[in-house]
């Protein structure tokens, strides 16, 4: 098994849900966390948090739709470290809502932060992990990236998305040098459900969401990809709670 102990690894949205416990897991593992969010009160309380038990963790103010921030957070982490081991790309937002609602602009973010936040993270540490000749790249998507429900199109065409140029960037990298995993968490303990705007899909999403996991599940699966020989890539890894029927 590969030993994490003393990794470089970069986690978006890593103030709350699965970004702040996979910080927390990693870290007891050994490895040295870098996280970025908006949030940067919250951030700096985690850091806190990780260093107290002995761990190695760092903060940086990221806002994943400026692919200038993207860049200046991989190069902190990289220039901290001396190199970059691992990208979780985890941030991202879920404002529901029916098509024919038309909230254009909540679509437009959606697609920012989802789509192009999980881009310009590919496009900061690729070029510096192809010339380590290493790397692995966690793309964090959703059950919505298996199916569609109504009143979550834009979410789940965002997730079929980081699929997609998921499976891609794999599939461009057979030599090894670059392993891709996708996690798609089912319904999950986290704050993205708070921001729906859209009453009615506040409410289907409150009895959707009836039956959640703790988002340390998902933080398992996550080390779980990362820690298999150098031979096996853990492409994909669905998690969701043992009682839900989607």
């Amino acid at each position: 098994m590969f030993d994490i102990t003393n990794s470089v690894i970069a986690i978006t949205g890593a103030s709350s849900g699965i970004g702040a416990a996979t910080a927390r897991l990693l870290a007891t593992r050994g490895a040295r966390v870098v996280l970025g969010a908006r949030r940067t009160e919250r951030l700096q309380s985690l850091v806190d948090e990780i260093r107290a038990r002995g761990g190695n963790a760092n903060a940086v103010a990221l806002d994943v739709t400026q692919r200038d921030d993207v860049e200046a957070f991989i190069a902190h982490a990289a220039g901290l470290h001396g190199r970059i081991d691992v990208l979780v790309n985890n941030a991202g937002v879920m404002p529901l809502s029916r098509l024919e609602a038309l909230r254009v602009d909540e679509w437009e973010r959606t697609l920012d932060v989802n789509v192009k936040g999980v881009l310009y993270g590919i496009a900061a540490c690729l070029p510096r992990m192809k010339a380590q000749g290493r790397g692995h790249i966690v793309n964090v998507a959703s059950i919505g990236a298996h199916r569609s429900y109504p009143g979550a199109a834009v979410y789940c065409a965002s997730k079929f998305a980081v699929w997609a140029i998921s499976e891609a960037l794999r599939l461009e990298h057979l030599g090894g040098e670059l392993r891709v995993t996708t996690v798609s968490p089912g319904t999950t303990e986290s704050e993205l459900s708070d921001h729906i705007t859209d009453a009615a899909a506040a409410a289907a999403m409150k009895q959707f969401r009836a039956v959640t996991i703790d988002a340390a599940a998902i933080a398992r699966a996550i080390v779980y990809a990362l820690e298999q020989p150098s031979d096996v890539s853990v492409s994909e890894v669905i998690v969701r709670p043992t009682r839900s029927p989607d």
